[in-house]
This record gives C-alpha cells, sequence and structure tokens, in this order.
C-alpha cells in the first residue's frame, strides 16, 4: 500500500511539473502583445472575427481565386481585392510583429507563405 501511495504521489509530481513551472515562472499569463497597424483603418473583418477565423477567411479567399476566379471580397466594411500580400500585408506590413507573434506563440505553422514569397518590406522590418 505504502508503494502505491509513493508511487502516485511520484507519478502526479512529474505529470504536474510542467504546469507547477508555468504558474511559478507567470508564463500562464503571457498573452503576445501585437503592434497594431501603423495606418489605422477598417480591417476586412471586425477584430474578433479576424483574431478567430482569419486563417478560414485566408483559405476561403484561396479557393475562391484560384478555384472560382473571384477577385473581389464583399463585407460589411465594403470591397477589398482578395489578396494576402495586397491586401492584409498592406496594412500589417510588419510579419515578424504581428503574424509570427501568435503564430509563434500557438506553434502554428501557416502554410500560407509556401506558395506566397514574403514581400522585401514585409521581410526586412
Amino acid at each position: 500500500m505504502i508503494k502505491i501511495l509513493i508511487s502516485l504521489i511520484l507519478f502526479l509530481m512529474v505529470v504536474f511539473l510542467p504546469v507547477g513551472y508555468n504558474v511559478y515562472t507567470g508564463k500562464t499569463a503571457y498573452i503576445p502583445v501585437l503592434q497594431p497597424p501603423e495606418q489605422r483603418g477598417e480591417c476586412v473583418e471586425n477584430v474578433m472575427f479576424m483574431r478567430k477565423k482569419h486563417s478560414l477567411l485566408l483559405e476561403k479567399w484561396r479557393d475562391a481565386y484560384v478555384r472560382d476566379g473571384i477577385k473581389r471580397y464583399v463585407s460589411i466594411n465594403g470591397i477589398y481585392k482578395i489578396s494576402l500580400t495586397g491586401t492584409c500585408l498592406e496594412c500589417h506590413s510588419n510579419k515578424t510583429q504581428f503574424c509570427d507573434r501568435c503564430h509563434d506563440y500557438l506553434g502554428v505553422k501557416p502554410r500560407c507563405w509556401s506558395c506566397h514569397n514574403i514581400p522585401e518590406k514585409v521581410a526586412k522590418k
């Protein structure tokens, strides 16, 4: 019985060690701070939509442009050209400060850059 209890305690310590470490160092409350676009204006969609579903929007754009030949996106905020580099990166011109911060934090590797070249003005910042 004592061996089982000691084993259980050791097991729980090992399992919860990463959680305890993160709580101790304060990393559980870390949220990446994004640098907002320099030119303030309306985004393609509202902020909450873009935070949660921008990847779905970009996939929808890809399919619409490549498969259906649709070149414009109509939203409540206006009509936009379907273009990652021509629309999104015009405002969010610092990929490192904007895109990469969240993607690195979440451990996400977007497929955008497997087809799209990073414009020099965006890559150098």
